[in-house]
């Protein structure tokens, strides 16, 4: 499997994730090496939202352990937890935009989880040139540079889509997740968007993993594939050995399953 075995890269080992007594992720093991690009694939209710938020540690396992560069994030403090989130770029399919902020303002919000309250206030107010430029440029690689000073609610859901990308990246991170991205898009900006996160993040050296509905969109963008049914693994391989039949299987829910997760 991709990934295990280096201590630079992120680790679960035997995760077990519940909610009210049903398994959101059940004895889930996975490595993912540092630059790797994975798509986790699977019907709603898979538990690809719970992994997604576990590799973040915003959700902290119910049992097994999660390692990012070697260190156990269950067992860190709450001051190097929070550094370990600020390396870690997460594109909420909420994107969790504030509507009524500037795009300058929502973009900067991504260094956040790094600065302190103080630093923090001082660039929503007055920011620093180099750090205008630095959201512009950023802005400019997604794709709309021009909206650095629009209000966050005028703009087309595609256009915060990218705004909600620029605020990951400008976080400077190490790793970057995003959930379902492309699901409230038209099919060609889907498209468009999941070319967007894949090129930047090879171009970066960045650790990508984005979980998708779209099977035709993970086929096409990434060469690793997991596929998530009821909370557990079925399958964890190279895009060209995952045969179609089990991506048919991931979808072919038996009367009576009980679904756990939503998404």
């Amino acid at each position: 499997m991709t990934g295990h075995g280096s201590s630079d890269g992120l680790h679960v080992a035997d995760v077990s994730v519940v909610y009210a007594g049903l398994p959101a992720l059940d004895s889930v093991s996975l490595g993912i090496a540092p630059g790797e690009a994975v798509a986790f694939v699977g019907p709603s209710g898979a538990g690809k939202t719970t992994l997604l938020r576990v590799l973040n540690a915003t959700v902290r396992p119910t049992s097994g352990c999660v390692t990012y560069r070697g260190e156990h994030l269950g067992e860190l403090s709450a001051n190097d937890l929070r550094a370990v989130r600020g390396r870690i770029g997460f594109v909420h399919q909420s994107l969790g935009l504030v509507p009524n902020l500037r795009v300058i303002q929502n973009v900067m919000a991504g260094r956040l989880g790094r600065q302190g309250l103080l630093q923090s206030l001082r660039a929503f107010v007055r920011p620093k040139p180099a750090e205008i430029e630095h959201a512009y440029e950023i802005l400019e690689r997604v794709g709309i540079p021009e909206k650095l000073y629009e209000r966050t609610d005028r703009l087309s859901g595609g256009q915060q889509q990218r705004v909600a990308i620029a605020r990951a990246l400008y976080q400077d991170p190490e790793m970057l997740l995003a959930d379902e991205p492309v699901s409230s898009v038209d099919p060609a900006r889907a498209r468009d968007t999941v070319k967007l996160l894949t090129e930047i993040s090879s171009e970066q050296g960045l650790t990508l993993c984005m979980s998708l509905h779209n099977l035709d969109l993970a086929r096409d963008y990434f060469p690793r594939l997991v596929g998530l049914r009821n909370g557990k693994i079925a399958f964890d391989a190279p895009v060209g050995e995952v045969d179609p039949d089990e991506f048919q299987r991931l979808y072919d829910l038996e009367q009576g399953e009980m679904l756990a997760d939503g998404a």
